[in-house]
């Protein structure tokens, strides 16, 4: 669809005079690229002036400075009218807050609906600008495509960023309504936690989300409505989220790395995490441990909280356990019992060994903006949304360790090179449900997550994503992830470049060392001419083309998957009782476990033992008659039934052994490939159900039939041929 059309199908009806003109745009940029194909434009303009001499103005402004002129008075416009919008938005919300302060009990639920129209109404404003920003980006681009002697683009979408309705930041919307929805709820206001000092055993279901940046606002306005943001610490705030920055430590080999994406038991890992803006003065030291789930355990996490001057002497083992537990009971109020003293020595021993045996230093740090969603004391259902995610290298290819400068964390002095340093495209979204055995999750988050702005992503992390990227050439594997076709995009914004190609001298040439055709080659390709010259960014851990779309929006399958195009597609595409419904959006595919590959072999196994029994049967069968056959005596003959009935049984047999061969190698290939699909087989069983029991029928049929005949033959006395027999005859031409 072009985009003019869509722009008029999305925008709203009461403020259509206050989109961009797209159509105008496009118009000017269409005469300015006929008037430089027809060269009318003037091809001089002097390049000094005389503040002495008068300029004639009697030339007309050309096309493209109209371009110019009419662009710069639509992003004005589209300014202007997103301030007005957020200003009435402001004194609603007010009226709205200070309503709610004093609510009686029968208004309550006028003003929810209040508050839930005031968030609709920022969540159109957010399309507006969506819409707006995105159509400067087209119109901007198309100028470039048909003015290719005047590129402005790359210019221009510098000064769009810096418009105040592009970097407005209106979380504080957010927050005050919350805030509203919290007092309307008659939550519990959240308290500042100071210090948690060490927490063990913490115990929960956690699911992952990836959501797009454009669909943020709407998910936090979901969320807000039933949970309150829960500020840790009010002065750590910027609108409704804090900075958060975590610094993990891991050795020379990615040991920790390697076990947590192996899922190994007891992978571990370890980080250094605090929050603010500013630089840490309380260092939470995070201690996360793998556990299998199938055999019943669950992961674990504990944590400590040190001074930021002691984390040093903490990581090289200078810092004793008894002088660390006796400056966190100081800073307790009131002082901790004796068994929180133990909890703290245990995990600051276990940690401090840790790091020692396995050599760990800071690695890479994650940074976010966190917004907390969550009733203050209750744990049972409590959401983290992290958006603007980058992921960096801790320590600076060119400059000083973090262990050589004697720090723990990087210089922020030190530039940040481009390989460096990678942005996640997406926001993630985190479900921890902490619910009693038997219960279910509250029906809201059963919405949130059917409602296709999530996708679902099993076990994912910042950590591996950032190691994956940022250390292509010390990891051995990677997350399933990385081929996504948008991550793969922020993947190659830090991959190193390739080096330039390296033509033939005028030495090599000479010399005859080239041969011909590579000479004609060099020659067709130039010094620093065509493509293979030009340095190009490429991951080493990625192909040439992505091949997962993972987020909603797409066909719902692997971008290199084919189209049906055979028997046995259309046979696993469509199946007969109940359609398959397509993916939910956001569901993905698991992890595939060795496991997976053992079962289809099973499931193979178990069809030949079913067809290899039934054929055994019928060549039984067969042999038995083919002996009675040839017996001297004619009265011992096996009757004509018995081959018959092992004619039905072995063409089933057969059948049975070759469709269970197909369908192994068909189900083998979709679990490879991780194929967004279903990989069960709804029409095979049945069919072949079916086959068998119409087998079985006939065979049921004819044992009757021959009955029927031997009874009245033994009362008339002399037994006429078998029915079935004479039909076997006429059959084989007997």
């Amino acid at each position: 669809m072009k985009f003019g059309k869509y722009l008029l199908e999305k925008s709203r009806a009461e403020w259509a005079g206050e989109y961009v003109d797209y159509k105008a745009l496009k118009d000017l940029i269409k005469i300015s690229a006929a008037d430089y194909e027809s060269n009318t434009l003037p091809s001089f303009s002097p390049r000094t002036t005389s503040l002495t001499v008068q300029r004639v103005q009697n030339r007309r402004d050309s096309a493209e400075e109209d371009f110019f002129k009419c662009l710069d008075s639509e992003v004005e416009k589209v300014g202007r009218f997103t301030a007005q919008l957020v200003a009435k938005l402001r004194e609603r919300l007010e009226h709205v807050r200070l309503a709610a302060a004093d609510v009686k009990p029968e208004d309550a639920e006028a003003l929810l609906e209040d508050a839930k129209n005031v968030g609709d109404e920022f969540l159109q404003l957010e399309k507006y600008v969506n819409l707006n920003y995105m159509g400067f980006h087209k119109i901007l681009k198309k100028h470039d495509k048909m003015l290719p002697a005047s590129p402005c683009r790359q210019f221009y979408i510098a000064h769009l960023h810096n418009q105040p309705w592009v970097q407005g930041n209106y979380s504080d919307l957010l927050f005050v309504l919350s805030n509203v929805y919290s007092k309307l709820r008659g939550d519990k206001s959240a308290t500042v936690v100071s210090d948690p000092g060490v927490t063990q055993g913490v115990r929960c279901v956690t699911t992952k989300f990836w959501v797009r940046m454009s669909d943020v606002s709407t998910v936090k306005h979901h969320l807000l409505q039933h949970l309150p943001v829960y500020q840790v610490s009010p002065a750590d705030f910027s609108g409704d989220a804090e900075l958060v920055n975590q610094v993990y430590l891991d050795n020379s080999s990615l040991e920790l790395y390697h076990c947590r994406l192996d899922k190994r038991p007891n992978a571990m890992a370890l980080r250094l995490r605090w929050q603010g803006g500013a630089g840490p003065t309380l260092v939470h030291v995070d201690r996360k441990t793998h556990k299998e789930s199938w055999q019943g355990e669950e992961s674990e996490a504990a944590s400590i909280v040190l001074p930021e001057e002691r984390v040093v002497g903490f990581l090289e083992g200078e810092y004793s356990v008894e002088e660390a537990a006796a400056e966190w009971a100081a800073r307790q109020a009131p002082p901790p019992g004796e068994a929180a003293v133990e909890a703290f020595r245990a995990v600051f021993t276990d940690v401090q060994r840790v790091v020692d045996a396995k050599q760990l230093k800071p690695t890479m740090r994650t940074q976010y903006m966190r917004t907390r969603f969550q009733i203050p004391f209750d744990p049972s259902v409590s959401v983290n949304l992290d958006t603007t995610i980058c992921m960096m290298k801790e320590n600076p290819e060119d400059g000083p360790t973090c262990s050589a400068a004697g720090r723990w964390y990087r210089d922020p002095a030190l530039p940040v090179a481009r390989t460096e340093i990678t942005r996640f495209p997406h926001a993630v979204l985190e479900i921890k449900l902490t619910l009693a055995g038997g219960d279910a999750p509250p029906p809201w988050v059963s919405e949130l997550t059917d409602s296709g702005l999530l996708t679902e992503v099993s076990k994912f992390s910042k950590y591996i994503q950032g190691v994956a990227t940022l250390f292509a050439d010390m990891v051995q594997a990677v997350p399933y992830w990385v081929d996504d076709e948008v991550v793969r995009a922020s993947m190659l914004l830090s991959a190193p470049e390739l080096p330039a190609e390296v033509h033939p001298t005028a030495r090599d040439l000479k010399m005859g060392k080239r041969s011909k055709s590579r000479m004609q080659g060099a020659d067709m390709a130039g010094p620093g001419g065509g493509a293979s010259a030009e340095r190009e960014l490429r991951h080493p851990l990625l192909g040439d083309a992505p091949t997962l779309r993972l987020m909603p929006g797409g066909s719902g399958r692997r971008l290199d998957d084919p189209e049906p195009s055979g028997l046995l597609d259309w046979w696993f595409r469509k199946p007969p009782m109940a359609e398959h419904k397509a993916l939910p959006p956001g569901t993905l595919p698991e992890r595939m476990e060795p496991k997976t590959y053992f079962a289809n072999e099973r499931t193979f196994l178990a069809w030949l033992h079913m067809a290899v029994t039934i054929g055994s049967i019928a060549t039984a069968l067969l042999g038995y008659s083919g002996a009675t056959q040839s017996a001297k005596h004619p009265e011992e003959a096996a009757p004509q039934s018995v081959q018959l009935i092992a004619i039905i049984l072995l063409p089933v047999a057969l059948l049975m052994c070759g469709y269970a061969l197909l369908v192994y190698l068909w189900r083998t290939n979709q679990i490879a490939s991780r194929a967004l699909s279903y990989i069960d087989d709804r029409r095979g069983p049945r069919a072949l159900a079916w086959l068998v029991v119409a087998a079985l029928g006939a065979i049921m049929t004819l044992g009757i039939v021959d009955l029927v005949e031997e009874i009245e033959a033994s009362r008339g006395g002399s037994p006429p041929p078998l029915a079935a027999a004479a039909a076997v005859r006429r059959l084989l031409g007997a």
